[in-house]
């Protein structure tokens, strides 16, 4: 891991087009803008995991064949 020490109004850039900027810091709490390509997503670590976990969940599901072609019909 890169550890870094950022002010107000102070970037980061990662690779060619992801850039991360420190807007406000206020106590403990720090505000960051990313600004990065539409084609590159962007989430909250609990959101990425919670997506995660929804997708290996629909993955480990089986339907079974009578299953889908109830639903189809």
């Amino acid at each position: 891991m890169l550890a870094l020490t950022r002010k107000q109004n102070e970037s980061i850039i990662i690779g060619n087009d992801v850039e991360i900027s420190i807007l406000e810091i206020k106590g403990d709490q720090v505000k960051i803008g990313i600004n990065a390509p539409k084609s590159i997503p962007v989430y909250r670590k609990e959101i990425y995991l919670q997506i995660q976990d929804a997708n290996k969940e629909a993955a480990d599901s089986q339907i079974s064949a009578d299953t889908l072609k109830k639903l189809l019909e």
